[in-house]
């Protein structure tokens, strides 16, 4: 998901995908850790994508907007 779409969800939605995304993160992270991962490039995808969630909602914070 591109920065911004995120920026067009609201503050709940935002906090919503990030705990997805973290979830997400530990399966993969489980998955590969007892050899049944097969694409390995989906935890870098999945950081990816939550360091974006968690920037958007850093941004949020600072500027003070809620949506």
């Amino acid at each position: 998901m591109k920065a911004k779409e995120l920026r067009e969800l609201s503050l709940e939605e935002l906090r919503e995908k990030e705990k997805e995304a973290s979830q997400e993160l530990f399966n993969l992270r489980f998955q590969k850790a007892t050899g049944q991962l097969g694409n390995t490039a989906m935890i870098r995808k999945t950081k990816s994508d939550l360091a974006r969630v968690k920037t958007v909602l850093r941004e949020l914070s600072i500027s003070g907007a809620r949506k």
